[in-house]
């Protein structure tokens, strides 16, 4: 979906810029091109790259082996 449509980013832009590296709004921004005129896409982009960001950091602390929870 795209949410700034002044620079016409949407949510796998700003999923592309947080696996770039990206971590904050402004890194997003500069990446991507949102919020660079008008600003209201702000919101928006934030909402996203928590959404990206927590999805990463679960991710890289997953278990590698496939198992998700060993038997007790």
């Amino acid at each position: 979906m795209i949410f700034c449509h002044c620079a016409v980013v949407g949510e796998r832009q700003v999923e592309e810029a947080v696996r770039a590296g990206a971590r904050t709004t402004a890194q997003v921004c500069k990446a991507t091109g949102a919020g660079q005129e008008c600003g209201s896409c702000i919101f928006a982009v934030r909402r996203v790259l928590c959404e990206h960001v927590a999805t990463a950091a679960l991710e890289s602390v997953a278990p590698t082996t496939g198992v998700e929870v060993a038997a007790s």
